[in-house]
């Protein structure tokens, strides 16, 4: 199917460019309360699957709570405050920076990208994931050489979570951005395993996660990025965003939500998040600069992204 526009950019008054996509808003019981676009097909969630893994490997023995947990789950802009924890993570599993899979990048983080001397491993982003995936290797009694491997005992049990908390089988295997493994599921799938974890019983797995994230809202992203600016500005709100345009959320009840824009320009994605919260009655108003982010020209704002999505 062809799914329809959600967001378009107006400059100067005239329509420049739309962004196509998908969005599906999940009960606290998992059935479908709307959808836009095609919201079943299988698709890769990149980073919004962070914290289903971070489940996988609670369940495999990882012992992390809080802002440990909080950075398994994070794409982090690579601040000193998030690189000096994820080397803290390494060294208290006994391991250093060459043991992280993950490649070497800069910092997300503008003053940190310019103040740093190279590319790190400890800097990429998800490093805070890859670090905690060796943790749970050296608590299992795995081998951390190849943990990234689909079929190394890790990954393995980071599927079986996923299928549990989405509801659905895998339906492809790839290779995420970090080269961890990444697996295919619905967009509905994704929106159904975020409600999942934020009315799961206190003290499961899934509700550690989920608890972790929303009280260390900078380890999961960093300073101005839309996870961490939307958890700070909505109480109890669960946020992941992922690469390609994908990102998901739930509210505190369980009711849940999940987005992706198929051309994967993640501009689009802030301004249709914050409408469909607002169309679940929740308060934006401190949203304000993610609901409608301007257009520049000449350094001038010039326009505005303008969200086209209407609930069914």
């Amino acid at each position: 199917m062809t799914n329809p526009v959600l967001v378009e950019v107006v400059r100067s008054g005239f329509t420049e460019s739309v962004h196509r996509g998908s969005v599906v808003v999940t009960a606290p019981d998992g059935t479908v309360l709307l959808a836009t676009g095609d919201v079943t097909s299988p698709m890769f969630p990149r980073s919004s699957n962070k914290p289903l893994q971070a489940v996988g490997m609670l369940h495999s023995g990882l012992t992390y709570d809080g802002a440990d947990l909080a950075l398994a789950c994070g794409s982090h802009s690579g601040e000193p405050g998030h690189v000096e924890r994820v080397a803290a993570m390494l060294a208290a599993a006994g391991l250093d920076e060459s043991a992280l899979a993950c490649p070497p990048a800069y910092p997300l983080h503008e003053p940190s990208m310019h103040a740093a001397a190279g590319p790190l491993r400890v800097t990429m982003n998800c490093s805070g994931k890859h670090a905690a995936m060796l943790a749970t290797c050296v608590a299992a009694g795995w081998p951390t050489d190849g943990y990234e491997d689909p079929a190394h005992p890790l990954q393995k049990a980071i599927a079986d979570a996923v299928v549990s908390l989405t509801g659905e089988p895998i339906t492809a295997t790839g290779v995420d951005g970090c080269g961890a493994p990444l697996f295919a599921f619905s967009l509905t799938g994704l929106a159904r395993s975020f409600g999942r974890l934020t009315q799961a019983d206190p003290g499961s797995d899934e509700r550690r996660v989920a608890d972790a994230m929303r009280a260390h809202p900078w380890l999961v992203g960093g300073t101005d990025r839309e996870d961490t600016v939307a958890m700070k500005a909505v109480p109890g709100l669960l946020s992941k965003v992922g690469a390609e345009a994908v990102w998901a959320m739930a509210l505190p009840d369980g009711t849940a939500l999940a987005l992706k824009l198929d051309d994967g320009t993640k501009r689009g994605c802030a301004p249709l998040g914050v409408a469909v919260l607002r169309h679940l009655g929740v308060d934006v108003s401190e949203l304000a600069d993610l609901a409608a982010p301007a257009v520049l020209g000449g350094g001038r704002e010039v326009g505005r992204l303008k969200v086209s999505w209407s609930a069914p």
